[in-house]
């Protein structure tokens, strides 16, 4: 209470105070308001700027003295200098099995080496270009040339190069390790263009080749290499190894270029012996089926006079079940089927015996045709009206006294379905148009 009372006096004085200033024509007392705190009102960048000034939030280095005196410290030296500091470094990891550290040790040796290589390459195609300008231009201009600029001997070029070619090898070795082989191979590719005769190169190459199955490569390479050392031990064994795959593979290709002429063979003899029932077929583009089964001739596929399998389905519209038959002979009855098909375990009332259901399938128009139990399947299949989709039969089995009923309400719902699929077909086509 006396805290109110404290604040209205207060606002009270300064009401006054308000007033009177601007009565006398002065600037009237400051207003202080509640404030956010100072964070609160700093933007989303300036908030991630100051994170970033923290070594925990950094996601870069700032750019001051101190920092560039600390980095300087871990490259002080020659780039030769740095790159076999940075072999000796990898070598270490890679004898622990450290294969990731070693690889990027590996890595920043052979980024100050490419670096320099590309720099001499880069001068040396500009010398040409740039030597009659430079001609003209000493003539009437004695400073055009760098002043201070450094000559590299051969021999520190050809040190640079070697230790680049052995960095090249040894990152090869940790992505064999690793199992980055396409890397492993375009490693070794650089080292070779370094120095042809590097026989490491080759027999990491080539085991590397050999892993993906590229054999033609993996072959050329450790012939290559073997060309170059005759008695190296590890790049016969490598060779053998790619001569047995080799091998291997081969016989692979050709069992299954057999397999696939025996398969195309006896598919060819199926569809004649549906042709010649009169049996016509369907595939759908979302098959509703049940196991791996499909129509085969047995009990011989190769022999024209075998007689046709199918699997089928046993469908139950009325209780919403299904049962699978996994071969269903052309001459075979659906009673021989539904004989150790009934009694079902769901079948509580027992309305499913042999001599109370009827069974039909479905016609390519949407009609039903009865089965007689008695009747072989051949003689049903070979009128030509039925037509076996996705390579199962589909049988729907009712009970008697539903059958009327059951066939009345699936043919006003077919009809219903096919005429919806029209008018989508009508409209897709009216798209395209």
């Amino acid at each position: 209470m006396q805290k109110l009372m404290r604040e209205s006096s207060e606002a009270e004085s300064l009401r006054i105070a308000i007033a009177q200033a601007e009565y006398e024509g002065r600037e009237p007392p400051t207003v202080l308001r509640p404030e956010l705190p100072p964070h609160k009102k700093q933007s989303f960048a300036e908030v991630m700027a100051d994170l970033n000034k923290c070594p925990l939030f950094m996601t870069e280095m700032e750019e001051n003295d101190d920092i560039a005196a600390l980095q300087a410290l871990s490259y002080e030296g020659t780039p030769l200098e740095n790159a076999l500091d940075f072999k000796i470094r990898g070598n270490e990891c890679f004898k622990v099995r450290g294969y990731v550290d070693a690889r990027e040790f590996y890595t920043k040796g052979i980024q100050l080496l490419a670096a320099e290589e590309r720099r001499r390459n880069n001068s040396n195609n500009n010398t040409t270009t740039n030597r009659q300008q430079n001609t003209t231009a000493t003539t009437t201009d004695s400073s055009s040339s760098p002043e201070g600029a450094k000559e590299e001997s051969p021999e520190e070029i050809t040190s640079q190069r070697e230790a680049l070619e052995v960095l090249y090898v040894n990152r090869a070795a940790c992505n064999l390790e690793l199992e980055n082989y396409r890397s492993c191979w375009t490693d070794c590719a650089s080292a070779l263009r370094l120095n042809p005769s590097n026989v490491k190169a080759c027999y990491r190459s080539a085991i590397a080749l050999l892993q993906v199955d590229r054999i033609e490569e993996a072959l050329d390479i450790c012939e290559r290499g073997i060309a170059l050392d005759a008695a190296n031990k590890s790049l016969h064994q490598v060779l053998g190894e790619i001569l047995e795959r080799q091998e291997r593979l081969s016989f692979q290709a050709e069992k299954a270029a057999a397999l696939d002429e025996t398969s195309r063979r006896r598919e060819k003899l199926l569809q004649t012996a549906l042709k010649a029932r009169n049996i016509p077929t369907r595939t759908t583009e979302k098959p509703f089926v049940l196991g791996g089964g499909k129509i085969e001739l047995v009990p011989d596929p190769d022999d024209p006079r075998s007689s046709l399998s199918f699997p089928a389905m046993l469908l139950y519209p009325e209780d919403y079940e299904l049962e699978l038959v996994e071969a269903v002979n052309e001459m075979d009855t659906i009673e021989d089927h539904l004989s150790y098909v009934f009694p079902m375990p769901w079948d509580k009332q027992r309305e499913y015996t042999i001599g109370n259901v009827s069974c039909f399938m479905e016609t390519k128009d949407g009609g039903m045709l009865k089965l007689g139990r008695r009747v072989p399947l051949l003689e049903v299949l070979g009128t030509g009206k039925v037509e076996v989709e996705d390579e199962h039969l589909r049988i729907f089995v009712v009970p008697h006294n539903k059958a009327d009923a059951w066939v009345a309400r699936y043919k006003k719902e077919r009809v219903a379905e096919r005429a919806a699929e029209m008018a989508k077909k009508r409209v897709g086509r009216a798209k395209r148009w």
